[in-house]
């Protein structure tokens, strides 16, 4: 009896206690770098996979026989095959086959929600204190010029622990709508402390100077306001506030607007020139441009299943691809055109498909809110797919969709939204 029960709880440690503890730390994590979140969410995969084959498959059909696994691993198996036919197969088999992990990674998420009912709980403690910290650290570099460990502030760009790297406005606008769904969650009501980090986060993604950041923040608060059923006047009352703050800021420091508003402007209307001339017009900037031109050279060459994951890095400074010499860099600034150009037209119709389906969905929980006062999802799905579909926008500069750092936020939510829309299914 004694070793059946130590052998109950050592498979509840090693595939519910651990992976939920890594689960929960993912917040704190991801500030550290893409190391240990990465490590986190491997980890998580391999005990997910463990834990199906050391039980019985049916007991965890539902999760791998979702429609979302399938369609994941129809992207897995394109990956793969763009690297085995790539020029460089071995360098680009390093990204492919092993990005299986986020897919399972999801899978496990879904599944420790569904077996753990605390987490939720816990991640939202872990939320609350990876953004005070964050936001005490960012606000101290802001008025003093250094954070806590010395770190100079950038110009006038605010990055925290983040340092040199610049991301803080990705950390945040990417994770603040997850955050947002967790807190209603478990508070279940809006309260002083969630209305005052809330608006100290936007200010601060505002401070960072991180332009598609700021996109980020409006579009996922568009969604919000516009699906949410009764989030509208609390997300309208805390963007008021946050834009008065930045609009004082901007009166009182100049550069800010400059960075965020004028730069902007000169980058696509290159010197400020007549904006009818001809090839006066940049998408985005000159840089942006360049690398756009270049992946896309490389679809053209290659339509079906692309140069390789990675590989745009390696083919962007050959003759045939280059633009100029402001077209090379490690990805070309774009989710869908690195799409296009590592992995074709194959890997790129998965993933936009996913976007489009979650467009279509979100516009027809609107008809129904609005002709019929139904609301096919909740207000915390809605914050889900909101941060989704900021993921998977597809008219604004991106990070390297093969980016570990990155995929860890993208698939985190998914895997919430799985969990929380079978819950309601099953209901």
């Amino acid at each position: 009896m004694t070793q059946v029960l130590n052998t109950m709880y050592k498979k509840k440690l090693f595939f519910i206690i651990i992976p939920s503890i890594l689960l929960i730390s993912l917040p704190v994590l991801l500030l550290t770098g893409p190391f240990l979140p990465d490590l986190a969410v491997s980890l998580c995969a391999i005990l997910f996979i463990t834990n199906i084959f050391c039980n019985s498959l049916n007991k965890f059909a539902r999760y791998y026989k979702s429609k979302f696994f399938f369609i994941f691993l129809f992207f897995y198996i394109i990956l793969i095959f763009s690297s085995l036919f790539s020029d460089l197969v071995l360098f680009s088999l390093e990204t492919s086959i092993f990005y299986i992990r986020f897919g399972v990674f999801s899978l496990a998420v879904w599944f420790l929600l569904d077996n753990n009912k605390v987490i939720i709980k816990y991640l939202c403690y872990s939320f609350i204190i990876s953004f005070s910290i964050l936001i005490a650290d960012a606000y101290l570099q802001f008025f003093t010029g250094s954070n806590i460990f010395g770190s100079k502030i950038i110009g006038t760009r605010v990055s925290s622990f983040f340092k040199e790297e610049l991301i803080l406005g990705s950390y945040l606008s990417r994770l603040y709508p997850i955050f947002f769904a967790i807190y209603l969650y478990k508070f279940k009501k809006i309260n002083l402390f969630f209305i005052f980090i809330f608006i100290l986060t936007e200010t601060l993604i505002f401070l960072s100077g991180e332009r598609a950041s700021f996109f980020y923040l409006n579009l996922s608060t568009i969604i919000i306001i516009a699906l949410s059923k009764n989030l509208k006047l609390i997300r309208l009352g805390i963007l008021f506030i946050s834009l008065l703050i930045i609009i004082l800021i901007s009166f009182f420091n100049s550069d800010y607007k400059k960075r965020m508003i004028d730069n902007t402007v000169s980058q696509i209307f290159v010197n400020n020139q007549d904006i009818s001339k001809k090839n006066n017009f940049k998408i985005f900037s000159t840089e942006h441009e360049n690398h756009y031109k270049s992946a896309l050279k490389m679809f053209w060459d290659n339509k079906l299943i692309g140069i390789g994951p990675r590989l745009f890095r390696k083919n962007c400074d050959k003759e045939k691809y280059k633009i100029s010499f402001e077209s090379c860099s490690t990805h070309p600034h774009n989710t869908y055109i690195q799409l296009l150009a590592e992995t074709g037209i194959l890997g790129f119709s998965v993933i936009f498909f996913a976007f489009v389906i979650l467009l279509y969905f979100c516009i027809k929980h609107f008809y129904f809110k609005v002709f019929y006062k139904k609301f096919i999802f909740t207000d915390f799905q809605i914050s889900l797919i909101s941060s989704i579909i900021v993921s998977l926008w597809p008219i604004i500069p991106t990070a390297n969709f093969f980016n570990n750092w990155a995929n860890v936020i993208y698939y985190l939510p998914v895997g919430i939204l799985l969990w929380s829309l079978k819950k309601n299914f099953n209901k």
